[in-house]
């Protein structure tokens, strides 16, 4: 079984070049055999671990969606309906983690959505729904006055204010990753506050 700290496959290499190429330049902006450089293979070698760019662009967008879920539910998990404000944490840590580890995905998620076939399409903006879903029920516990439309309604603007990361800069111009993570934590837990005031 893989873990963390395993070597990356061929195929999340090749992922991971085309997330970062797609965001650069676009969609179609980007050839297969300029992926394939980008990992060392030739671009027709792609088509052994993917039918195409429109595979790659749908196992990014549906899988970084599935990640996120799948992580915020180890993280309730792992809470065992302890602390509340403890999970919210955790949760804003874990998405975090993504908005800085994972910034040409939220790129690609922007612009490249709509490339998507309408099943793909269908199948993120579910995992989505979930993701959010999971985020109201923790906030609502930890603010019971919160009206499930307004706790929704910071979920998404919390979701908006952490994605932005790419809009920071390029990451040497940040103030390190860890004050970075920082502020945006203290940005989160005070929009929520507000929220639930």
């Amino acid at each position: 079984m893989a873990t963390r700290t395993d070597a990356p496959t061929r195929r999340e290499q090749i992922l991971k070049e085309a997330a970062r190429l797609f965001a650069e330049r676009g969609f179609h902006g980007v050839g297969v055999d300029e992926i394939g450089a980008a990992v060392g293979i030739s671009g027709p070698g792609l088509y052994r671990h993917f039918a195409g760019k429109d595979a790659m662009l749908a196992e990014l967008l549906v899988g970084i969606s599935g990640q996120l879920l799948t992580g915020g539910k180890r993280r309730v998990a792992e809470s065992d309906g302890g602390d509340p404000e403890a999970l919210l944490d955790s949760l804003i840590e874990g998405h975090i983690d993504f908005a800085l580890d994972d910034r040409p995905l939220i790129t690609l998620h922007d612009r490249e959505l709509d490339r998507l076939r309408d099943s793909d399409r269908k199948l993120v903006r579910q995992l989505q729904r979930q993701y959010v879903e999971l985020w109201v029920e923790v906030l609502r516990d930890v603010y019971p006055g919160l009206l499930e439309p307004a706790a929704r309604s910071a979920v998404h603007s919390v979701f908006g204010l952490l994605n932005s990361t790419p809009h920071l800069g390029r990451p040497g111009s940040l103030p390190g990753r860890a004050a970075t993570a920082a502020l945006l934590h203290r940005m989160a837990r005070g929009a929520f506050a507000a929220a639930g005031a």
